[in-house]
């Protein structure tokens, strides 16, 4: 029994021994194996970075830039170059939103160092593929455009100050928001300019709606304002009245005047008589339209001639006393479709 379990005691330990000799075998091949990896591993990192080395030398990275398969030439920084594009395009007055056709594509390469990048023509380039839309803010007097502006800050700012200047008129002055993508149209202008033109535009309307006043509020006959009163002076012999100068009743009004006053028409027409008259000496007679006729006699000159276009305040002769006359005056008449009128319904009250 004793030799039994000997002999299965020697046999555990030799297959133990075995066992333990191959393990310390295996470790000596791992280690051996390992190191000549590293050693080819270390080489190969060696030869590699040599390669690189000679490549950098000899070449230097850069993006090549092109759209739709279009080369547009080379960057040296893509991030860079996108950042500085971006940056240029917004200090552009009044840029609201930047937006491209096509996207460009940028592709890493390794050239000849001796080649130069060209980001200012690639930036041209790229200028021509973008959609830039700007804002500006309009600023408007009874719905017709003055003046453009940067801010609504600017454009409330002169709307204040016009109306603050201009109390006692009712001003119709707004604001509006346009959007645009013509850089033109877009083009704004400073304040103070902006101000001095609004200003400007705002006393010619006063203008033109005190004119308009005036000429509404002017006298009138079958549609023809009566604009001008053709002399100043003392009326001397009134419509309708007799006298024994005279065969009939007063067919006009007579205002005394020194000889060579200037006398004005009316309003506007054309001059059809000018020329010598029995009574009423040298007679001019100027056609309003719409069967509205003035006469002008006794003058001692006539500066017009017929058929000539006269405007309301135009002088047309000078004050005399030719004709059946016994002094220097103006001898008026206004005729309605060939009769005669009371000019003091017009002109005169």
């Amino acid at each position: 029994m004793d030799r039994i379990y000997s002999i299965i005691k020697d046999g555990r330990v030799k297959k133990h021994k075995q066992k333990g000799a191959w393990i310390y075998i295996l470790n000596k091949k791992l280690k051996y194996y390992t190191k000549e990896i590293l050693k080819y591993f270390n080489i190969a990192i060696i030869g590699f970075g040599f390669i690189i080395a000679i490549i950098l030398i000899k070449y230097k990275p850069i993006y090549e830039v092109s759209i739709s398969g279009e080369e547009l030439g080379y960057v040296e920084n893509k991030n860079a170059f996108v950042e500085s594009l971006k940056q240029e395009v917004e200090q552009t007055k009044n840029v609201d939103t930047v937006d491209l056709k096509q996207t460009p594509e940028y592709e890493l390469k390794f050239v000849d160092r001796n080649l130069e990048t060209n980001e200012d023509e690639v930036s041209e380039k790229l200028e021509d593929n973008l959609i830039i839309t700007y804002k500006y803010y309009e600023i408007a007097l009874n719905d017709e455009q003055v003046e453009k502006v940067n801010t609504i800050e600017e454009a409330e700012e002169i709307v204040e100050e016009i109306k603050e200047q201009n109390s006692q008129e009712e001003l119709d002055l707004t604001i509006a928001q346009k959007f645009t993508q013509n850089e033109e149209e877009a083009l704004t202008q400073d304040i103070e300019i902006a101000k001095t033109d609004i200003q400007q535009k705002v006393t010619e309307v006063i203008e033109k709606q005190e004119e308009q006043e005036r000429i509404d509020a002017l006298p009138d006959i079958n549609g023809i304002k009566l604009a001008v009163t053709p002399i100043s002076g003392k009326i001397t012999s009134r419509y309708g009245v007799s006298s024994s100068i005279r065969s009939s009743r007063h067919t006009g009004l007579d205002i005394s005047a020194s000889k060579g006053t200037p006398i004005k028409v009316v309003a506007d027409g054309t001059v059809t008589f000018a020329k010598y008259n029995g009574s009423y000496g040298n007679l001019v007679k100027v056609d309003h339209g719409n069967g509205v006729e003035t006469w002008y006699a006794h003058t001692s000159k006539m500066y017009v001639k017929v058929g000539e276009q006269v405007k309301a305040g135009d002088v047309i002769a000078a004050v005399g006393s030719t004709g059946n006359s016994t002094g220097p005056h103006l001898h008026l008449e206004i005729r309605v479709n060939g009769e005669h009128v009371n000019p003091q319904l017009y002109l005169y009250k």
